[in-house]
């Protein structure tokens, strides 16, 4: 199937960080789809049902993510800005490995005049929660075969670029794993991702909604992932969700993104395993001077 746009590039442009709304999205795909571009570049591929052990991945970062609500709007899409509905505080947490320090990681460097490492580091969840991260890395590597599976050609030149880098999930094709729990987020690009290869998403249900469906406007369509289906989509292009109508008390839509970020890579190719322990070690030590700082 190929779609056509029905914005053109100037017109999206003006609709960053705005809402997506069903007048935007012409048709919403519920079964399995393949999609190009007129151009003949691969928008997204659909397929439902291929994935199991979802609800063992959500109870293992569940408790971790309403522990740690964050107020980084613009980390959805690795940008600077907002690209998600206001809210004070969302549930959104990065796994894995990640190319920005945190804010008070950049404290900690400034106060003890230390020469800053390579801006690569392992992610909150990886250190407070090792035994649970082990735990999640077989649903993960589920997404990573069903990737290689149906679109080999994109999933050959990522994981050709994670075997270079010790900075990663291991035995996959990605450095991080994004986790959101029950927002929208607003027309956006993904900032910092592997041009050559594709996003990933898949989504957990605890309890019943309908909406937040992950749409492309500027091709009018959506697709309505459900849990057990896997949705490879190009992030580069404008994507967002409608908006999520829950059906009763503490239902909880928790979306899980794998991709591979370019900077971890480009930093980290070709370092060794050595290298990579040392420098996980350095900032973990960091970790216990913060927390002795009370910070």
């Amino acid at each position: 199937m190929k779609v056509s746009k029905i914005k053109t590039d100037e017109e999206m442009e003006l609709l960053k960080n705005t809402t997506v709304t069903k007048g935007m999205i012409k048709q919403i795909i519920n079964d399995d789809a393949e999609i190009y571009t007129e151009s003949g570049e691969l928008l997204l591929k659909f397929k439902k049902n291929v994935l199991t052990d979802g609800q063992d991945f959500y109870k293992n970062v569940k408790p971790f993510m309403d522990k740690h609500p964050s107020t980084n709007r613009g980390s959805v899409s690795g940008g600077l800005k907002m690209n998600v509905k206001d809210n004070p505080k969302i549930k959104t947490s990065i796994l894995g490995y990640f190319d920005k320090w945190s804010p008070k990681q950049k404290f900690l460097f400034k106060k003890l005049g230390m020469k800053v490492p390579i801006e690569v580091r392992e992610t909150m969840y990886n250190v407070d929660e090792e035994e649970k991260y082990k735990l999640i890395v077989p649903f993960i590597k589920q997404i990573d075969g069903l990737y290689k599976k149906y679109i080999p050609d994109k999933y050959k030149k990522q994981r050709k670029k994670a075997d270079e880098t010790e900075f990663k999930i291991e035995g996959t094709a990605f450095t991080t794993v994004t986790t959101n729990i029950n927002f929208q987020t607003t027309i956006h690009k993904d900032v910092g991702d592997d041009e050559d290869g594709f996003g990933n998403l898949s989504v957990i249900e605890h309890g019943s909604y309908e909406g937040g469906e992950t749409c492309f406007p500027q091709y009018g369509i959506g697709v309505n992932v459900r849990e057990g289906d896997i949705l490879l989509m190009n992030v580069h292009e404008w994507h967002g969700n409608l908006p999520i109508k829950f059906k009763g008390k503490n239902v909880e839509r928790l979306s899980v993104v794998c991709y591979l970020r370019k900077n971890i890579w480009l930093r980290t190719k070709n370092k060794t395993k050595k290298y990579r322990d040392k420098h996980n070690k350095t900032l973990r030590d960091l970790r216990g001077k913060l927390k002795r700082l009370g910070l």
